[in-house]
């Protein structure tokens, strides 16, 4: 499966003394079956366009400055098919052309810190691959998940891979244990699997316990203090 895409980068500076530097971002990807539009500045994006639900979501916070997003929708569908036909174009110009391929690098970790019986996230990163796309799945004590998880937008780095985000929102039990499994056409033989289990540090008991010793030496330092005072007292009487 051959993948295209066009990444195009605006830098605007606001202030040549200072030299404070902005940086657009627009995406477009596509393939025999993956597609996708991004726009993004400054490393944050600030909508993609979902053609499931045929919408631009919009992806900054509540105080920016609202777009017209139906139009940007509109806009990314025709993108999308320039893209399909560039991409058949390459296709039929050059049918020996190597393509590159870079496998991922994964981690897993929670959003928040762990408490058991509290809701949390578990967040598996995937990165540094080309071409997309990847497949993503979860288990859970070895059992297959398919509810409460989600799959982010591709996300572009600078070096011509791509990240993914996937996350599964989980209530901790002791003992459980999540993996997350990535499936790449860089990897051959068993797909690539990182594994994370609940491990809820008890609170330390240590500064307690010095605590205790430390009061009752202190208390024991007093009595024996007013023990010998007394004692002194009778002497001199």
């Amino acid at each position: 499966m051959e993948f295209y895409c066009i990444l195009i980068m605006f830098a605007v500076f606001i202030n040549a003394g200072t030299q404070v530097v902005h940086m657009d971002t627009l995406f477009t990807g596509c393939s025999d079956t993956e597609k996708e539009y991004m726009y993004g500045a400054d490393g944050e994006e600030k909508y993609h366009a979902d053609f499931i639900r045929q919408k631009a979501v919009d992806t900054m916070p509540d105080f920016a400055d609202p777009l017209d997003f139906e139009k940007m929708n509109k806009l990314a569908v025709g993108e999308i098919e320039t893209c399909k036909f560039n991409l058949n174009l390459m296709k039929n110009a050059d049918h020996n052309a190597s393509e590159k391929i870079d496998p991922p690098l994964t981690s897993i970790y929670s959003k928040d810190v762990v408490d058991l019986d509290v809701e949390n996230t578990l967040i598996c990163h995937v990165t540094g691959f080309f071409p997309p796309p990847v497949n993503v799945s979860w288990t859970k004590n070895n059992e297959i998940v398919t509810e409460d998880m989600s799959l982010s937008q591709y996300r572009p780095k600078s070096d011509g891979t791509f990240n993914i985000f996937s996350t599964l929102t989980f209530t901790p039990a002791e003992g459980d244990i999540y993996s997350c499994t990535v499936y790449h056409k860089s990897i051959q033989g068993q797909p690539l699997t990182k594994t994370w289990d609940v491990d809820v540090a008890l609170p330390s008991v240590g500064p307690a316990v010095f605590c205790g010793i430390g009061l009752f030496l202190g208390l024991l330092g007093v009595a024996a203090g007013t023990f010998f005072l007394v004692k002194g007292n009778k002497c001199n009487s």
